[in-house]
């Protein structure tokens, strides 16, 4: 494993999404979006995920020249079409008009279609939470994740992301609904390494921890067994009827080809109901108690996103693990 400082590594991004033609302050923009997300340690998702994308951009699954348009408002509620573009620029977008509509309306509801794989679900809870407004965030995918009682894919492995903001760390949630998503699953098979626990079934339906045996009989494990599977339902049947766009089963299967992805994000502007800092407070107080006892090996517990600041300490320090191989590919690019 290498590590390349973050600096390296947004300037290689920035490279290559100048090289595709991005408009400067947009590359800008994605470049940060996937280094920070690596540089947190969601690496799945950051470095590990750029090639990808950069095939979709030139097999025209993603315009790289799309702008979000709006289609439709109604006091805190506001309708985009992606138009097929940039994903996390999408998304970004997006939060960022939840967050103008929730200083203005108290709360602001932001639905998105037609857009593209939005990356780091948590990007958005971190952009809620650093604005000092509760957000809240889900997309729905592909058909990669089956339905309680069934043996094929039927439903979306839709990621929820929950934020609220604190004065020092803030609590962010980013979940699949499966007990590990794809892009972990494919990180542990990069690695070579078991997974900490069964993670899905293989291609006979037996429960594994190999993470290769999961992503090819497409049967990762819902978190909460039927729950997962109920909550990653009710999720795309809101992101399709909010947004006006596609549900799961809309979406091509092939990973490859995945877009017009459903999208919505929700802020909470809890000032605009009470200037003082009780809802600070409150979620200290609460996090305090979730902490104690201290685990037995003398760690704190974690809460969601406790690893986070820790991580891009760490990283910033002494810089961020990339994948030899992905390294090299970004290179030539």
């Amino acid at each position: 494993m290498l590590r390349v400082r973050y600096q390296d590594l947004f300037d290689a991004l920035l490279r290559v999404l100048l090289k595709l033609e991005f408009e400067p302050e947009r590359a800008r923009l994605c470049a940060q979006l996937f280094a920070d997300t690596s540089r947190d340690g969601v690496y799945s998702h950051g470095l590990n995920r750029f090639p990808r994308f950069v095939s979709m951009l030139r097999t025209g699954y993603i315009d790289v020249h799309a702008l979000p348009v709006l289609r439709a408002a109604s006091g805190p509620m506001e309708r985009w079409d992606g138009k097929i573009g940039p994903g996390n620029l999408n998304a970004h977008h997006c939060m960022a008009r939840a967050i103008a509509l929730a200083r203005e309306h108290g709360m602001g509801c932001v639905a998105l279609a037609n857009t593209n794989h939005w990356m780091r679900g948590g990007s958005y809870g971190w952009q809620a939470a650093d604005a000092g407004v509760i957000g809240i965030c889900w997309t729905n995918t592909l058909p990669n994740l089956p339905a309680w009682g069934a043996s094929d894919p039927r439903v979306g492995n839709n990621p929820l992301v929950i934020a609220v903001p604190r004065l020092d760390a803030h609590v962010v949630l980013d979940m699949a609904m499966s007990q590990f998503s794809y892009g972990t699953l494919a990180a542990y098979r990069m690695r070579g390494e078991l997974l900490p626990v069964d993670g899905g079934f293989d291609g006979e339906g037996r429960l594994t921890r190999v993470a290769g045996d999961i992503e090819a009989s497409l049967r990762p494990l819902p978190i909460g067994f039927w729950k997962g599977s109920g909550l990653a339902l009710m999720l795309d049947l809101l992101a399709a009827i909010l947004s006006g766009g596609k549900a799961t089963h809309q979406i091509t299967a092939d990973p490859d080809r995945e877009n017009g992805q459903s999208q919505v994000f929700l802020a909470f502007d809890v000032a605009s109901l009470d200037q003082t800092d009780s809802a600070s407070r409150i979620a200290d107080q609460v996090i305090e108690y979730f902490q104690l006892p201290p685990h037995s090996a003398g760690e704190r517990v974690r809460y969601p996103g406790y690893k986070v600041l820790t991580t891009r300490k760490e990283n910033l320090a002494n810089g961020i693990p990339v994948e030899p191989s992905i390294w090299r590919q970004l290179d030539s690019l």
